[in-house]
């Protein structure tokens, strides 16, 4: 099965796309060529590829260069010195024809960096084996050289990996996950409608389609997500990288703001600061209404410049309502 290519980018030059189309229509010219063994259109293939067609990298832009690398009817690699083909993103032996624009690429991460426009890879009907330079149908082994293009291959989400990774599909979800498998090392929560951990099945907090947002740090949409995701102490998802770096300036929560842990030691800490350092004698009779983040109950705390405990659990992740001054001279 062969495809008609469209132009790899629209910034190229005339005489830089002539080249890269009449290249493409040599390529499909071996294909179609009757009587032709299929090591042998792999072979006259390898040999036009080894030809230059384009300028030095140095006139080119960053993202051109790598565009025109990406979508090349040819290898790309996911280590080039250990000669693991893929690309950044998977180590894999094909390439996939988008169907939205004609373009090969490594895969949709791929698409999606250097497009105006997103993949649904699902969609995808046609690949590229690198082995052998041939179009053909989807699957996990080539029908021209016998390749097994990855170890890991899903026919519903059109996703290849070659590499040691466990992977499993998940119908609920609609993607593939990494892990052993569902029942195995993780499970579906039906109302959190994500895979998770199976060790948190009895244990976590379940917030209806949890990960069908946003990272409230990043603003990447998590459920698709490459990125580790977890579950914060109040069951709101983030990404593990985001919430690492929120660590470092925040104890709270960045939605609900609830303490994202076991404080008490830390407000022990504050109470002993407040008991040693009354307010001045002005204030000494104030109190505040505050409503206490963690229980989410309301209170009258002592008036103080910066902190108020609840009264209910002792925490001082508080939000100060109102202030009463004293009637008191």
């Amino acid at each position: 099965m062969c495809a008609k290519l469209k132009d790899m980018t629209t910034t190229e030059e005339p005489d830089l796309r002539e080249k890269e189309d009449h290249l493409r229509k040599r390529i499909l010219e071996i294909h179609h060529t009757p009587g032709l063994e299929p090591k042998e259109k792999a072979r006259k293939i390898q040999e036009m590829m080894q030809h230059p067609m384009t300028r030095p990298v140095s006139q080119k832009s960053q993202k051109e260069t790598l565009l025109v690398s990406t979508t090349a009817i040819g290898r790309s690699y996911h280590d080039n010195d250990m000669n693991i083909l893929g690309c950044s993103h998977y180590q894999r032996k094909v390439k996939i024809l988008a169907n939205c624009c004609d373009r090969l690429f490594p895969c949709r991460q791929c698409h999606d960096e250097l497009s105006d426009h997103d993949l649904k890879s699902s969609d995808t009907k046609t690949m590229l084996c690198m082995e052998c330079l041939s179009l053909q149908p989807v699957g996990q082994w080539c029908n021209v050289c016998g390749t097994k293009t990855a170890k890991y291959y899903c026919s519903k989400c059109q996703f290849w990996d070659d590499s040691n990774n466990a992977i499993y599909h998940c119908d609920d979800c609609g993607i593939c996950r990494h892990g052993q498998g569902l029942g195995i090392d993780f499970f579906h929560c039906e109302k959190c409608n994500v895979c998770m951990s199976i060790g948190m099945k009895q244990v976590h907090k379940c917030l209806e389609n949890n990960l069908q947002c946003d990272c409230p740090i990043c603003g990447d949409y998590m459920f698709t997500s490459t990125n580790r995701v977890i579950l914060m102490h109040c069951g709101h998802a983030i990404h593990l990288s985001c919430y690492q770096q929120h660590r470092k300036h925040s104890y709270q929560c960045p939605i609900c703001l609830k303490s994202l842990g076991d404080m008490s030691l830390y407000f022990e800490y504050l109470q002993k600061e407040l008991d040693h350092q009354p307010m001045p004698q002005a204030y000494a009779s104030h109190t505040s209404s505050v409503f206490c983040n963690d229980c989410e109950q309301r209170s009258l705390a002592p008036y103080h410049f910066f902190y108020h405990p609840c009264k209910h659990c002792k925490s001082f992740n508080t939000t100060v309502l109102k202030t009463h001054a004293s009637d008191r001279h």
